[in-house]
C-alpha cells in the first residue's frame, strides 16, 4: 500500500492499514518532524530577529507567511514559496497557505476546531436544490466520528443540536466570564447556540499524550503531545507495527499505470534533497496529499486512455473547488470584571463557536443566500496600549487591562464549475513539475452570505453588551480559509463525480483519494474531523475488498 502524505488523513490510512497487518510506505513531501523541532516554550528573545522581522519571512514565503503561524518560529517547515509556486488568473487572486513540507503536514499548525457534519449537509442539495447530495448519511459516517474523537480526544460541550451533533468529548474547557456573557445573552436574546469550540486538544491523559497545560502556541508543536499532530501520534503508530516504512522528502507528481489491466502500479516521485528521480510499486495507491496537491498529481498523470487526467472519465476533477468564506465578523469591549492583564499567564487554546443558524430544516429559508454560516471567536484582555496621554499618566493607563471579545464568520461556498484548478503548461517548480493554476472567486450567494456574516456579528455583539462595536464584511479574494475541498467529489453517478462513497476513484479501482477533495459540498464545519472520520471509512472498506478479491477486481 502507498499513502501519499502523512497529515490527517495519511496518517490514519497508514495506521489503519498497518494495524491490519498490510505492508504501507507513507510517502512524504517533507522531513521527518521530531520534539526536537518544537519551540512552543521558546520566548521570542531568544530568536535572531525576535520575531518581530516579518519581511525576513516575507522574502522566502511571500504568502505562507499571511497565515501567521508561518512565522520566524515555524518558517522553515512551510514551502518556499518562489521554488514551490502556482499560478492564478490576474483577476482571481488567491492565496495557497498552509503548504508545509513536515511529516503531520498541515496537523503540525491547524486551528484544531473540530466539528461533526450532519444530514443538514450531507443532504442539503434536497432541501435547497443546488448542487449534489453526497452519498452517505450521518449515520454512515457516526460510528467512525466516534472512533476517531475518542482517539483524537476533544474537548467540548454537548447542545443537543440536530445539525451539529454532539461528539464523544473530553471535558469541556472553561469559557472566560465574557465568553459566559456572550453565550447566555445570545441565546436568551436570539436564541443561537454560542458553545465552547469544539477542539482537539486534551483535557484528560490519553494513549501517553498529557493534557493541556495552557501554554498557548499550539502552531509552534507540543512536547506533551496535548493537541492532536498525525506526526506524534496516527503516524507512530503506524511505524511501530513494523510494517510501516516512512519515505520522506518524496515529491510525488504521477500516479504509474499498467494499462493492459487499468490498475495502478505504483508512484514517480522526486527526492526533494538528491532531486533524483524514484519509482514505487505496489498494489494500491491512496492519495492524501491536501486537496489541490492530490488533484495536481492526478492531473500530472493522464495518460492516452485518461487524456484530461487520471480517473477523469466524468471530467469533473479540478472543478468545484471550495473553501470557506471568513472575511465577515466585528468585534466588541466587554467588562474585565476584575480580571487584570498578564505577560505570563495561562493561555487558553480554544475560544467560542457559533453554530449555524441560517436555512435550516423548520426555518423559512434566507432571502439572499442559500446554506449558512458558523462563527469562531475568543475573548482577550490585554493592556490598553491605546490610551491617550503620556509620561506617568499614560503609563498608569497602559496598565489599566480591556476585555474584548471577537467573532469570525465562516461560511459555506457553494460548489461552482468555474471554480476550479488546473495544470498550467507553462510554469514548473524547482522539481520539474508541472504547477497548478487555481482560479477562485466568490458568487452572489458568498457575497450576501458575507454581509450577512458582518451585520449578525454585530446583532450579538450588541445583545451581549458589548461597546465600541465594530464589525466588517468585505471580498475574500485573495483569502479564503484554509478549507479547500471538493476538486474530486464523490458520488452515486460516474458521470457526474471522480470517487464513489468510499473515495475509490470510478475508473481506477486500486486507486483512492481520501483528503477532502472528494468533498461533494464544503459545509460550514471545519473539515478535519470529517476528513479523518471518511478515511477511517473508507479504509475498511478497502480490507473488506482485499479479502474479497487481492487484486480488486
Amino acid at each position: 500500500m502507498l499513502v501519499v502524505g502523512s497529515g490527517a488523513s495519511g496518517g490514519w490510512a497508514a495506521k489503519c492499514l498497518a494495524e491490519a497487518g498490510l505492508k504501507v510506505a507513507i510517502v512524504e513531501a517533507g522531513r521527518p518532524q521530531s520534539d526536537s523541532n518544537f519551540t512552543e516554550h521558546k520566548p521570542a528573545f531568544e530568536l535572531k530577529y525576535r520575531s518581530m522581522a516579518k519581511e525576513i519571512v516575507r522574502k522566502t514565503r511571500p504568502i505562507q507567511s499571511v497565515f501567521d503561524v508561518c512565522n520566524e518560529y515555524t518558517q522553515d517547515w512551510f514551502i518556499n514559496d518562489f521554488d514551490e509556486p502556482y499560478t492564478t488568473p490576474a483577476d482571481k487572486p488567491f492565496n495557497w497557505m498552509g503548504r508545509l513540507r513536515m511529516t503531520g503536514g498541515r496537523t503540525n499548525v491547524w486551528g484544531r476546531v473540530s466539528l461533526r457534519f450532519s444530514d443538514a449537509d450531507f443532504k442539503a442539495a434536497s432541501q435547497d436544490g443546488h448542487g449534489e447530495n453526497w452519498p452517505i448519511s450521518y449515520s454512515d459516517i457516526a460510528p467512525y466520528y466516534d472512533l476517531v474523537e475518542k482517539y483524537v480526544g476533544v474537548t467540548g460541550m454537548a447542545e443537543g443540536l440536530e445539525h451539529l451533533p454532539d461528539g464523544q468529548f473530553q471535558p469541556p474547557m472553561p469559557l472566560t466570564c465574557q465568553e459566559s456573557i456572550f453565550r447566555e445573552r445570545v441565546k436568551a436574546k436570539l436564541g443561537r447556540t454560542v458553545t465552547l469550540a469544539r477542539s482537539a486538544n486534551l483535557t484528560r491523559p490519553i494513549n501517553g499524550r498529557g493534557p493541556c497545560h495552557y501554554c498557548g502556541p499550539c502552531e509552534r508543536g507540543c512536547v506533551t503531545h496535548s493537541y492532536f499532530n498525525a506526526a506524534f501520534t496516527t503516524v507512530p503508530d503506524a511505524l511501530n507495527t513494523g510494517k510501516c516504512a516512512l519515505i520522506s522528502n518524496a515529491m510525488v507528481h504521477k500516479v504509474l499505470m499498467d494499462p493492459a489491466t487499468n490498475r495502478a502500479r505504483g508512484l514517480l516521485y522526486v527526492d526533494r534533497v538528491t532531486r533524483q528521480s524514484h519509482e514505487l510499486s505496489a498494489r494500491v495507491v491512496i492519495l492524501c496529499a491536501q486537496s489541490q496537491e492530490s488533484v495536481r498529481i492526478l492531473l500530472n498523470s493522464a495518460t492516452r486512455e485518461y487524456p484530461n487526467g487520471l480517473a477523469n472519465s466524468s471530467g469533473v476533477l479540478g472543478h468545484y473547488l471550495t473553501a470557506h468564506v471568513r472575511s465577515g465578523g466585528g468585534s466588541g469591549d466587554f467588562p474585565t470584571l476584575g480580571r487584570k492583564h498578564t505577560l505570563g499567564g495561562p493561555v487558553k487554546p480554544v475560544g467560542i463557536y457559533v453554530a449555524r443558524f441560517r436555512n435550516l430544516k423548520g426555518q423559512p429559508p434566507h432571502k439572499k443566500f442559500l446554506r449558512g454560516f458558523g462563527y469562531e471567536g475568543e475573548s482577550s484582555i490585554d493592556f490598553n496600549f491605546h490610551a491617550p496621554g503620556f509620561g506617568a499618566a499614560y503609563k498608569k493607563a497602559v496598565l489599566e487591562s480591556r476585555a474584548s471579545l471577537d467573532v469570525t464568520g465562516f461560511g459555506e461556498v457553494l460548489p461552482r464549475w468555474d471554480n476550479f484548478v488546473e495544470i498550467d503548461p507553462q510554469v514548473t517548480d524547482i522539481f520539474g513539475i508541472p504547477v497548478l493554476k487555481i482560479h477562485m472567486s466568490d458568487g452572489e450567494n458568498e457575497r450576501a452570505m458575507i454581509q450577512d456574516m458582518g451585520d449578525s456579528a454585530g446583532e450579538m455583539l450588541e445583545a451581549a453588551g458589548a461597546k465600541n462595536i465594530s464589525t466588517y464584511a468585505h471580498p475574500s479574494a485573495p483569502r479564503w480559509a484554509l478549507h479547500e475541498a471538493g476538486i474530486a467529489r464523490m458520488g452515486a453517478d460516474p458521470k457526474k463525480s471522480v470517487l464513489n462513497q468510499f473515495q475509490q476513484t470510478h475508473d481506477v479501482k486500486n486507486l483512492f483519494v481520501m483528503d477532502a477533495s472528494g468533498f461533494t459540498s464544503n459545509p460550514c464545519q471545519n473539515p478535519t474531523l470529517t476528513i479523518m472520520a471518511l478515511c477511517v471509512r473508507s479504509c475498511d472498506y478497502l480490507m473488506t475488498e482485499l479479502k474479497r478479491s487481492p487484486s480488486l477486481a
